[in-house]
């Protein structure tokens, strides 16, 4: 059974860091790609950024570009979101998605993370 699970969310204050994790299990996690979704408040799902199996292909969204890093452990199993220099417009409720091609998506709870003063 597929499984993943975010943790790290809080409160942090403008210009502070957070790191995300996300613990998967139930598939073969180091053959696929791995995202990082994020909802704000009153708003639409965005994407944050996506890392291919073996971590040399990333993608980040202009939003976050230059101050959130995406990375993975395939030896834990774990997808990680370094986001740094946080701004009151990144509070969102943070998911973490396992893209498993033809197999499907999977989706956590979300994590929530709050950015202000």
């Amino acid at each position: 059974q597929v499984h993943v699970a975010e943790s790290g969310g809080g409160l942090v204050q403008p210009g502070g860091s957070l790191r995300l994790s996300c613990a998967a299990s139930g598939f073969t996690f180091s053959s696929y790609v791995m995202n990082w979704v994020r909802q704000a408040p009153g708003k639409g799902p965005e994407w944050v950024s996506g890392i291919y199996t073996g971590g040399g292909s990333i993608n980040y969204a202009d939003s976050v570009k230059g101050r959130f890093t995406i990375s993975r452990d395939n030896a834990k199993n774990t997808l990680y979101l370094q986001m740094n220099s946080l701004k009151p417009e990144d509070t969102a409720v943070y998911y973490c998605n396992a893209d498993l091609g033809i197999f499907g998506e999977y989706w956590g709870k979300g994590t929530l993370v709050t950015v202000s003063s």
